[in-house]
């Protein structure tokens, strides 16, 4: 008989390894917190980025590139190896389809390479986002298909959601609680010694693998609805009149206030999660009233800052087709290299359609991938010039650090201050600053 309550045992002693089955954002970081503490492989299918993390090279900029060098994690593109793995994460990523349906392909690829390399005593543990149910009636049969073992007694499973918010060097992977489960009692134990390895803010254990997928999939909606809620008040302040960073700082000074913000919701959880949820909810005849309005609102807000940017220039005196309009960050969020799902890319979109065709800038973005996901040719900050209209989407703090010195000789320098356009899509200036420096602006 298996007896899979020797797992943790085995990776202390070193006897087994621990394998992660994707290595972005989230699985890379795990990958080598663990490697901290026990024997750990590291396999991606993307060879690319495999030889980028053995160069020493961290594109994700989560662990940076000291650690990647120090780390003892064995990178590989060889499936093969996961064989010598008893306890296996996958942390691949859960898009959405155009039509904003749950795309499953990674996670069920992943389940693939697991049936062909997967050995009798092995414990997986999914931490990539998906839906209630999925790992155990799509990725569990995926397993025992490809492999012939049976789950529960060849192998067992667990679910982990992830919490790694990238960019974000205070709430880390181990200092943010991390909510466990297993497919049964013997499981959910040795999943949480496993995590107790690294997770020094301590795991919350839940009773079944559905409720740990609905905690994740639930707590970033909870999250996009009260962005949305925050957009909408910041949408009807615009039409008053009235500042909306001004309001909330107001309100945020009584004591049960939640502290969120306007502003653009893109990245791969936020901007996603919420249709995975809704979408499990039409299948049981349970049609959406929040959720999905809360995502429309959000979907909506590219267009929206677009659209003020073209009110502002025409109101400065200019004619929008003919001005040159410069974006400042295409990343989805701040101080992070990763653009997916960024709606930066739906403000171009939309100045497009006005057949604007913005120049953008982002030293954190990789041009390829900018070029390769939204077909933009990123130009480096140091050309920017003559500009006519500024956008700052997304708040780095190279730009937060700006003075309004250093912002206006972005524009044209024969332009009156009084016409020169300037957005902040994060209110990232002061406000007594951008009044101070007399040029037209706005901000969300």
């Amino acid at each position: 008989m298996i007896k899979f309550n020797e797992v943790y045992n085995g990776l202390i002693n070193g006897t087994e390894k621990l394998a992660l089955v994707g290595l972005g954002y989230v699985g890379m970081p795990i990958a080598v917190e663990f490697a901290k503490h026990i024997n750990v492989i590291g396999f991606d299918l993307n060879a690319k980025k495999i030889e980028q993390y053995k160069n020493g090279f961290d594109p994700t900029n989560e662990v940076g590139a000291e650690g990647i060098k120090n780390t003892s994690v064995e990178f590989t593109s060889d499936e093969t190896k996961l064989a010598e793995a008893k306890f296996i994460v996958v942390a691949v990523p859960t898009p959405v389809k155009e039509d904003n349906s749950p795309d499953l392909g990674p996670v069920e690829g992943a389940s693939e390479i697991i049936g062909r390399n997967i050995t009798p005593g092995t414990i997986v543990v999914y931490e990539s986002t998906v839906y209630p149910g999925v790992t155990e009636d799509i990725c569990v049969p995926i397993i025992e298909k490809v492999s012939g073992l049976k789950c529960g007694v060849d192998f067992k499973i667990g679910y982990s959601p992830e919490r790694i918010n990238p960019g974000d060097r205070v709430h880390t992977l181990t200092n943010i609680q991390k909510v466990v489960s297993g497919m049964d009692e013997e499981s959910a134990r040795e999943i949480k010694k496993v995590y107790d390895i690294v997770i020094k803010a301590g795991t919350f254990p839940v009773s079944t693998i559905k409720t740990a997928e609905a905690v994740k999939v639930i707590e970033n909606s909870q999250r996009d609805i009260n962005i949305a809620f925050m957009n909408e008040i910041a949408m009807i302040c615009d039409k008053m009149g009235i500042d909306t960073i001004e309001v909330l700082e107001g309100m945020n000074t009584k004591w049960n206030a939640l502290g969120f913000k306007p502003g653009l919701v893109g990245g791969h959880c936020i901007g996603v999660d919420p249709y995975y949820l809704t979408n499990a909810a039409e299948k049981l005849g349970y049609h959406s009233q929040i959720i999905l309005n809360g995502r429309k609102v959000n979907d909506s807000m590219g267009a929206y800052v677009a659209d003020a940017a073209i009110k502002q220039m025409i109101e400065a005196g200019m004619a929008p087709k003919k001005a040159k309009v410069v974006i400042l960050g295409i990343t989805f969020k701040e101080n992070c290299p990763d653009t997916r799902n960024s709606k930066v890319n739906d403000i171009i979109e939309r100045l497009k359609e006005f057949d604007i065709d913005p120049v953008v800038t982002d030293s954190w973005a990789e041009p390829a991938v900018a070029k390769h996901e939204y077909g933009v040719d990123l130009v480096p900050f140091e050309e920017i010039k003559n500009a006519d209209c500024v956008i700052v989407a997304v708040g780095h703090d190279e730009y937060r650090s700006m003075s309004m010195m250093k912002l206006k000789a972005l524009f044209k320098a024969d332009l009156p201050d009084d016409e020169k356009v300037l957005l902040d899509v994060k209110s990232i200036y002061r406000m007594d600053e951008l009044k101070a420096s007399g040029m037209r602006f706005w901000r969300l």
